[in-house]
C-alpha cells in the first residue's frame, strides 16, 4: 500500500461550520464584516440560519473564536482568490545569465549591457558569464576587461554580489540588483559633499 502525504505548505487550511463547531461563545461577524457581538453557539447558528448562511469558524485560536455568517463556497472562493494574490505579489528574484565573450566588439557589449540592465531593474539577479574558447584562455586578462567595463556601466543600479572567478574556462560574476534610494536621500548626499 502506497501513502502520499502532501507536503506541510500543500495542506488546506480547513475551516469548522455550522453544527461543526465546538465553542460555546463566538464573537460573530455578519456577512460585510461587521461585528455582532459575543453569542453562544445555538444563538449564532440560529442567526446564521434565519439569514439562509452558513456560519463559518475562521479564527478557532482567538478567544472567544471568531465566526462569520457567510456563504461558505463563496467564502472558500474568496480565500482562494486572496491566496492566489499573494503569490503574485511575492515576486522570487531569479538569477539571468548574460554571456560574454573575451574578444567582444563596443557594441556587442552595450546590447548585452541594456538587456542586464533591464533584468536587474526588474528585481533579478545577473550572472555574467565570459566563456574562453580554445587558446582564447591564454589572455584571460582580456576577459577581465570586458567584465570590468560591463559592472561599470551596471555601478548605478547594481551591487557586486560574487567577484570575478574562474570555473573552469568560464569566468563569472554575479550582480544583484541595489535597492534604489528615493529623491531625497540622493538630494541630502548632494548636499552633505557640497557642504565638505
Amino acid at each position: 500500500m502506497i501513502r502520499r502525504f502532501k507536503k506541510h505548505n500543500q495542506r488546506q487550511q480547513v475551516f469548522r461550520i455550522n453544527e461543526r463547531i465546538f465553542a460555546v461563545s463566538l464573537r460573530v461577524l455578519d456577512s460585510e464584516g461587521k461585528q455582532i457581538g459575543i453569542l453562544n453557539r445555538f444563538e449564532a447558528l440560529q442567526k446564521a440560519r434565519n439569514a439562509g448562511l452558513d456560519l463559518v469558524e475562521i479564527a478557532p485560536s482567538a478567544k472567544p473564536p471568531v465566526a462569520k455568517i457567510v456563504d461558505f463556497k463563496k467564502f472558500l472562493y474568496q480565500e482562494a482568490k486572496k491566496k492566489k494574490e499573494e503569490k503574485k505579489k511575492a515576486k522570487v528574484p531569479e538569477t539571468k545569465e548574460i554571456r560574454l565573450g573575451p574578444f567582444m566588439n563596443n557594441h556587442d557589449l552595450d546590447v548585452m549591457v541594456r538587456r542586464a540592465r533591464t533584468f536587474l531593474e526588474n528585481g533579478d539577479k545577473v550572472k555574467l558569464v565570459v566563456k574562453f574558447v580554445g587558446r582564447q584562455i591564454t589572455h584571460p586578462e582580456f576577459g577581465k576587461d570586458i567584465t570590468k567595463k560591463s559592472i561599470d556601466h551596471l555601478s548605478d543600479i547594481s551591487k557586486i554580489e560574487r567577484e570575478m572567478k574562474f570555473e573552469g574556462k568560464n569566468l563569472i560574476t554575479i550582480l544583484s540588483p541595489e535597492k534604489k534610494r528615493n529623491k531625497h536621500e540622493e538630494e541630502n548626499t548632494k548636499v552633505s559633499l557640497k557642504t565638505v
